[in-house]
């Protein structure tokens, strides 16, 4: 019996094989953090938004320290035999790290059609200004 690997076996690409098998898929590791969320900002705030469909504000716990921000909840488990469960449950939580302070006296939280914002205010003296420039 004679087996012809040409088709299969070139320099390299039977090595790419299991390269691709072992490394983790992209952006797979996005896809296990929950809740997903956005960080963005604008000229006076901050803003972390995070999905967490199905939970009430009594569901989770908002903590902000000096360095961060922590969202932690808990998803119910769902009882039943399951033939697919792609929707996350039991306990979970995110840190946002925060390298600028904010002005803590001022954040706030809403949870709206399942999306959680937080506004976290910049500090008053972080805020960029212009100054006038006098012409002598």
């Amino acid at each position: 019996m004679a087996l012809d690997f040409n088709t299969m076996y070139y320099p390299g690409r039977f090595e790419r094989l299991f390269e691709d098998f072992f490394k983790p898929q992209y952006g797979e590791g996005r896809r296990l953090a929950f809740p997903p969320l956005n960080v963005s900002e604008d000229e006076a705030n901050y803003y972390v938004r995070s999905e967490v469909p199905g939970l009430s504000m009594d569901a989770l716990e908002l903590t902000l320290t000096e360095k961060s921000l922590v969202i932690r909840g808990e998803r119910p488990t769902e009882q039943g035999k399951y033939y697919r469960q792609e929707r996350p449950a039991g306990f979970f939580q995110r840190v946002v790290a925060l390298n600028v302070p904010v002005d803590r006296d001022k954040v706030r939280a809403t949870l709206t059609d399942g999306v959680l914002t937080v506004v976290l205010p910049k500090c008053e003296s972080c805020i960029p200004r212009k100054i006038s420039i006098d012409v002598a």
